[in-house]
């Protein structure tokens, strides 16, 4: 398993999660072990979002042998009520369902404090003056929670909290489905059963996120890799062409500023097949071509630091110079911690030689060459 730092939480997380969700559909004896499973295949962070008493159980009873080995991001404001989920920044709610996760994951401390699911710029406006994020910042001062996360689907309200400086970490909805789509306040509109004609390559706000996150230091977890499962079916994806588990994961973990993908299991072979991207050859991860050739909404013109591009004449880490430049060109004036970055590569990109090898394997058509000469002139080097 290969781990990654968590934005400024230096915590290192298995690039492979574990998303809790399904664990209430199960014998309680079962999600144990299938949590005690991925443990073995090195998965170490767990997202617990659910409020329902017998997923928490199941979790508690999961870690308690190596607590200290997992990174628990739990939410602040979902509440179970009348056998019910429901979301809330009452503290009346807020306070007791909080308490009732420590109790239940046996633990004193939460690895990331989670905003619980903030998809309204107006509620999070509304959250920055509120009894809500005092009791957070109280958890976080008395250490019962470690960081402070958010959990979102709304690139703009994603933005805010990462220009916020206090959310450490955004876990967050990727995949190349939802990643073409504006952002929206309502969720249902992630999973119509047709995207508008028009939309194909990255959603502006989208990139802006990811770039604003790795500007700041604010790691990304994600959520919906698979867009529940619909992206395996060419009938149901609105490309009209499947991807595997591994492509899906693959393009989740190319993002800018990602930590980790987590992923919903209900059977321990399908942490097999999670795990597996570990091993994977490149092929098998290859989601670029899927994207370039699928009959709707194909990906044209836009860098997707995919790596097709690979090898370079002059040994350029093409992929890594575009994810600088694009960062770079957000801003005014480059940004020094960029410009530093890109100064620490092997080879920068006044090293292209300009003999567009690489244009022809890029499976969405971008002007490499043009590209690197721009990152030349705006990094000096």
């Amino acid at each position: 398993m290969k781990f990654r730092r968590l934005g400024k939480t230096e915590l290192q997380i298995s690039e492979i999660g574990f998303g809790g969700e399904w664990l209430e559909r199960h014998p309680k004896a079962d999600g144990i072990d299938l949590i005690r499973y991925a443990s073995a295949q090195g998965i170490n962070i767990l997202d617990c979002w659910m409020p329902d008493p017998k997923s928490r159980e199941i979790i508690g009873e999961g870690i308690k042998e190596n607590r200290s080995q997992w990174y628990i991001q739990g939410h602040i404001g979902s509440t179970w009520k009348d056998g019910q989920y429901f979301r809330t920044r009452d503290l009346n709610d807020v306070r007791p369902a909080f308490e009732d996760l420590l109790k239940r994951l046996q633990t004193d401390y939460i690895d990331l404090g989670m905003i619980h699911y903030v998809d309204s710029e107006k509620e999070w406006e509304q959250i920055q003056h509120s009894a809500y994020l005092d009791y957070i910042m109280e958890l976080k001062s008395r250490g019962v929670i470690r960081h402070i996360g958010m959990s979102s689907h709304n690139p703009k309200v994603a933005i805010k909290a990462a220009e916020s400086g206090y959310v450490e970490m955004i876990l967050f909805s990727i995949n190349p489905a939802f990643d073409m789509l504006p952002a929206s306040e309502d969720i249902d509109t992630m999973f119509a059963e047709e995207f508008d004609a028009g939309l194909s390559g990255i959603d502006a706000d989208r990139a802006k996120l990811y770039r604003i996150c790795e500007q700041n230091d604010v790691g990304i977890t994600v959520m919906k890799g698979f867009a529940g499962g619909r992206l395996f079916d060419a009938k149901r994806s609105p490309f009209g062409a499947s991807l595997t588990p591994v492509q899906c994961i693959h393009y989740a973990l190319t993002r800018p500023a990602v930590s980790a993908i987590l992923c919903g299991y209900d059977t321990k072979e399908q942490v097999d097949q999670a795990v597996a991207y570990e091993n994977a050859s490149e092929a098998e991860k290859d989601y670029a071509s899927v994207l370039s050739d699928a009959p709707f909404h194909a990906y044209r013109g836009e860098c997707t630091y995919c790596g097709h591009c690979k090898p370079c004449a002059a040994q350029l880490d093409i992929a890594m110079i575009n994810q600088f430049y694009d960062l770079a060109t957000m801003q005014p004036e480059v940004p020094a911690t960029v410009q530093s970055h890109y100064e620490s590569l092997a080879h920068t990109a006044s090293e292209c030689i300009g003999c567009r090898a690489c244009e022809p394997r890029c499976p969405f058509g971008v002007s490499i060459a043009e590209r690197m000469k721009k990152a030349a002139e705006l990094f000096g080097c």
